[in-house]
């Protein structure tokens, strides 16, 4: 019998149990809060570590920014090969208690980082937040569970709206907090970490009943596991690449912006924390506000194609902007691109089984997080050939043009994957 909070709703293939009124608004926000401390995880650290790490090595800047670049890259490797076993674990053991156990590492962590004194110490802490961070896959898996397939695009809007905020609050956070001590911004996280994990034990409901849960097989729980899901299912795979070359392209703003921003507008530290905050108030509002409404009047298909086209004229305008107005005059394309993420997600999430769900999730956050790994080293690459002394032709925007090349091939990949229909099967 089916408790009276629950409901069980049937679409296409996806059975998916639906939590009514207060329980449900209670589970999307922790899950919301969850998302915006992944996010936060890897913002507030960015005022900050550079000089923890110069302290930590004698003040040597040029090797600080080499120890910094390689933390960011364990940051992306950690996340790359977690995701899969979170969602592998996820379909195994429910969503709730991975989801709990992340957030707890989490807390753990920013004590760890607090507390650190020496550069392997702080490795380490860099490391674990790569791992604990992966939780997203999970957060996503779990929308999935408790949404309709038709109402899952804003859903995904919604939770998007948690990176915007987390991008303009981390570094907030973490540079107004920085300034007391530089140890306070991590105190912080940890706090707000463990207060989650609190609230969590209360409000989230276990969303993937024992019935629909998966075996856990190491073989699954792995990047190569995640590959062989994608290729099990062919009207997935174009749509994951789709994701995947549009969080490439994400890369050229953390690699790029600031020097460029100095190079060819003069900005200094103000107007680029301004220009960073616009950009993620930006994007929260359109994920919060407008994803769900458009998705439900045009479609899925539509709004992806829109998004990344959207977003490629964006990221081309910055590229080619002679002046600062006009670059700002782009960030609205920027925050349109936000089209496209939920309603990739929503696609994919009808075309696998409920018992894949936690899979599918991790093989998107693991391939996402490996182009952390590669796209910084492109972008910054592309950057100092377009200003070095005796170049042919200065294109100081030259990887913001790679970046809407990327979107521009992601459209045509998306395009094709989502004119290609699930089967079709009989009324609920």
């Amino acid at each position: 019998m089916v408790p009276p909070h629950v409901i069980g709703a049937v679409s296409g293939t996806l059975p998916t149990l639906v939590l009514e009124g207060s329980r449900r608004r209670a589970a999307v926000a922790f899950v919301f809060v969850t998302v915006l401390l992944d996010m936060l995880a890897f913002g507030i650290v960015i005022p900050v570590l550079p000089h923890l790490v110069r302290g930590f090595i004698g003040g040597d800047t040029a090797s600080a920014a080499l120890v910094i670049g390689v933390f960011g890259s364990a940051f992306a490797l950690a996340q790359f090969l977690a995701s899969p076993v979170q969602g592998a674990l996820s379909d195994r053991f429910g969503r709730r208690p991975v989801i709990l156990l992340s957030n707890t590492g989490l807390a753990l962590d920013f004590v760890l980082m607090a507390l650190a004194n020496t550069v392997p110490l702080l490795f380490l802490g860099r490391v674990i937040a790569g791992i604990t961070a992966a939780s997203v896959s999970t957060a996503n898996a779990y929308i999935a569970d408790i949404t309709p397939p038709e109402r899952r695009a804003g859903a995904y809007g919604f939770l998007g709206a948690a990176f915007g905020i987390g991008f303009v609050l981390g570094p907030a956070l973490g540079g107004w907090a920085g300034s007391i001590d530089l140890r306070l911004p991590f105190w912080i996280a940890a706090g707000l970490a463990a207060a989650n994990v609190c609230w969590g034990l209360f409000v989230l409901p276990e969303s993937l009943p024992r019935e629909r849960r998966a075996p856990f097989r190491w073989r699954q729980a792995s990047p190569v596991g995640s590959w062989r899901l994608v290729r099990a299912h062919p009207r997935v795979g174009g749509l994951v690449a789709a994701q995947v070359l549009s969080q490439f392209a994400h890369y050229v703003l953390p690699s790029t912006f600031v020097l460029y921003a100095f190079h060819r507008y003069g900005w200094g530290e103000r107007e680029v924390g301004s220009v960073l905050a616009l950009v993620g108030i930006s994007n929260a509002l359109v994920q919060a506000l407008l994803v769900g409404a458009l998705v439900r009047r045009i479609g899925e298909a539509p709004a992806l194609l829109a998004g990344l086209v959207i977003g490629a004229a964006g990221f081309a305008l910055m590229g080619l902007a002679a002046t600062g107005p006009v670059f700002l005059a782009a960030i609205p394309l920027l925050a349109l691109w936000g089209l496209a993420g939920p309603a990739a997600q929503a696609l994919m999430t009808r075309r696998v089984g409920v018992d894949e769900q936690g899979r599918l999730q991790g093989a998107v956050t693991s391939f996402a997080s490996a182009t952390g790994i590669v796209a910084p080293f492109l972008f910054a690459g592309a950057f100092a050939i377009g200003v070095r002394d005796g170049a042919r032709a200065e294109l100081p925007g030259a990887a913001f043009l790679i970046a809407a090349t990327l979107l521009v091939v992601a459209a045509l990949v998306g395009w094709r994957a989502s004119r290609e229909q699930p089967p079709r099967t009989p009324a609920g």
